[in-house]
């Protein structure tokens, strides 16, 4: 199984955790929206200036329309016009609108279904092992048998810390997916960057990106059930406070093929964020939540790749998105497009909740690694599937890290 350990965070946590070093395994999911776009969701614009602003104005001068934020921040941002719904790499603003992911608001985020019957998928009947991963595209193995889902030890600020929630308005209300912390190499041991799936961030072929992006790590830290989360402390729900999304980038693959069905665009299923805290204290969040994981965008072949182990909140039923789980298992290949690098395939019962959340493994110098986010499953949540995280995976990080850098 892989592990990684959790360094002491520089910051007082509002709720009870321990300071020795724990061992954390992840698991895959899918994203969870239910309330109507367009309602008086917005509590009003923050009054005061975050470390985002010079940024945000960055953006708004190189978009194609002239964007009121104000306008935006009491509530406009609720109207999806298809003639002004950004959708190009570099057109994305989400402005800190202060209050808006409450207790309430978060627990009524549902997931987008993303999911494939298997009738499409078609299996190889001899299928060759591979010691180069681009021989592994185009293949096919055989279906993974289930693996059932196993419940994350508490308090995940310990077991979990670098796993959380994203949340983000679509055109059809609050979404709920999965995402981790990962480290940036232009802010060694500073990162603000969180992994997470594509269309958690964007809604691909059919539309922009989506809006009010936000990060919550070691979300429920205390493993609280649904009914006991609605009435608990904020603190204990979000340990570590809000994070929103400054940037944003996925793949032009994604960009340009996803869709919510059907597994289209899942080969480029992957997108980088950089965020900032709601409250800022000047600590970045990998020193807040004390640990950042490498991502490997050369992993080996599957052949090679040994025992992952996957993460994520699931949240349609059995699930109900309270608590993080994980599965492990030894990945096969499944393609549906075979001009792309293969996606990983691996047994998992997650549910929709699970998306972006990470696939990782134990790497030759025993350090744990991410290797892929959670994309699609099948309508009977018997498996996952995430990219091979390859060239265009690793441009999009790349452009991420870099911008920030810059900025």
């Amino acid at each position: 199984m892989s592990s990684i350990r959790r360094r002491r965070p520089r910051r007082r946590v509002a709720v009870a955790v321990t300071a020795m070093a724990a061992a954390l395994a992840l698991t895959a999911t899918a994203c969870t929206g239910e309330e109507e776009a367009g309602g008086d969701a917005s509590p009003g614009p923050s009054e005061e200036g975050s470390a985002g602003d010079d940024r945000l104005q960055e953006l708004l001068n190189n978009l194609p329309f002239e964007v009121d934020v104000d306008a935006w921040m009491e509530g406009g941002w609720a109207d999806w016009d298809s003639d002004t719904w950004l959708r190009e790499v570099g057109e994305f603003i989400n402005p800190i609108i202060e209050g808006l992911w409450d207790q309430e608001r978060m627990g009524e985020a549902e997931d987008p279904d993303q999911s494939i019957d298997d009738g499409q998928i078609e299996e190889d009947e001899n299928p060759p092992v591979a010691d180069d991963p681009l021989a592994d595209r185009g293949v096919t193995d055989p279906e993974p048998a289930p693996v059932d889902a196993v419940a994350v030890d508490t308090p995940y600020t310990e077991n979990g810390a670098p796993i959380g929630k994203v949340f983000f308005d679509s055109p059809e209300g609050p979404m709920v997916c999965s995402g981790t912390v990962v480290k940036d190499p232009n802010a060694p041991g500073r990162s603000n960057l969180v992994a997470t799936a594509g269309h958690c961030v964007h809604a691909g072929a059919g539309g922009g990106w989506y809006r009010n992006l936000s990060f919550v790590p070691a979300y429920n830290n205390n493993g609280l059930s649904a009914q006991e989360v609605a009435t608990a402390p904020y603190e204990e729900v979000a340990p570590y406070g809000v994070y929103w999304a400054n940037y944003v980038s996925t793949t032009d693959y994604w960009i340009n093929t996803g869709t919510a069905t059907g597994g289209e665009g899942a080969h480029g299923d992957f997108a980088i964020m950089s965020v900032e805290p709601e409250d800022p204290d000047g600590l970045s969040l990998e020193e807040t939540v004390g640990t950042a994981l490498d991502i490997n965008f050369d992993a080996p072949a599957v052949s090679g790749l040994g025992e992952v182990t996957l993460y994520g909140f699931p949240a349609a039923d059995p699930y109900d998105g309270a608590l993080m789980y994980r599965c492990v298992d030894d990945p096969r290949r499944l393609s549906i497009d075979a001009e792309m690098p293969v996606l990983y395939w691996a047994g998992c019962t997650m549910t929709g909740g699970a998306s972006g959340g990470p696939w990782l493994r134990t790497n030759e110098a025993g350090e744990s690694e991410l290797i892929s986010v959670n994309s699609i499953g099948p309508l009977e949540s018997t498996w996952l599937a995430g990219p091979r995280l390859d060239t265009e995976a690793q441009e999009v990080f790349d452009h991420v890290s870099a911008e920030m850098s810059a900025g």
